[in-house]
């Protein structure tokens, strides 16, 4: 999620709200809101190849209720 502040910058949040505190993570500041979108698209690749590799490695760490493959960013 992109927000426009008052000061005309655009805060990049996480698109799930935090289960302890309610609130959206805080994912970076930027200056346009281009910037923003294009590391939102970052985020995503970055997760989907983590995702990726746990999965390919047969260890614990790649278990269905490993809380790396839920997260969502």
């Amino acid at each position: 999620m992109i927000r426009k502040l008052k000061d005309g910058k655009y805060r990049l949040y996480s698109s799930k709200k935090d289960e302890k505190t309610g609130k959206r993570r805080n994912l970076g500041t930027f200056d346009s809101r281009e910037a923003a979108q294009k590391q939102r698209t970052r985020g995503a690749v970055f997760q989907e190849a983590l995702r990726r590799a746990l999965m390919a490695v047969p260890c614990q760490a790649a278990a269905p209720d490993d809380p790396l493959l839920r997260r969502r960013v």
